[in-house]
């Protein structure tokens, strides 16, 4: 990754709408240029992605959680993993390392409805038990772009 891969990043991070031509008028390089560029990108894995941020919380989900799952040995990662996938307000999930086996963020209506959430997660045979903790606000969104800043 060069200078020009963490400019063509942080143009379309900031601007996700703008399109090619307008990339390669505002970065002073060929429209082929920009669009090998993201092609790249892209295919390297270093791009996942163009669709819109979804806001929880603009969808009534204001609650949001963090369960540690502690999964009953011989179970297996992929079929709690699985159970996880079907419920949809786990936003994702880790396996980890130390106290627990795997981390779940979920996103709940309310805190009354975090405990349907939980419950649901916790209707499969593979998971013993489960630790939660409610987020009280966001200090750092998730992000990646000074990540990419650093790397050039």
């Amino acid at each position: 990754m060069d200078g020009l891969d963490r400019k063509v990043i942080d143009l379309f991070a900031a601007e996700p709408r703008i399109g090619v031509l307008e990339a390669s008028r505002r970065l002073g390089v060929a429209r082929g240029t920009v669009q090998a560029r993201l092609d790249k990108l892209a295919s390297t894995g270093v791009i996942t992605g163009w669709g819109p941020d979804v806001s929880p919380e603009a969808l009534g989900y204001p609650v949001t959680a963090f369960l540690t799952l502690e999964i009953r040995q011989g179970a297996g990662h992929e079929t709690v993993a699985a159970h996880l996938a079907e419920i949809p307000e786990v936003l994702e999930a880790f396996t980890i390392t130390g106290a627990g086996d795997m981390w779940a963020r979920v996103v709940a209506r309310s805190n009354a409805d975090l405990q349907r959430v939980i419950d649901q997660v916790l209707h499969h045979d593979g998971i013993d038990r489960s630790t939660t903790v409610i987020a009280l606000a966001t200090q750092i969104p998730f992000r990646v772009l000074p990540l990419v800043t650093s790397l050039a």
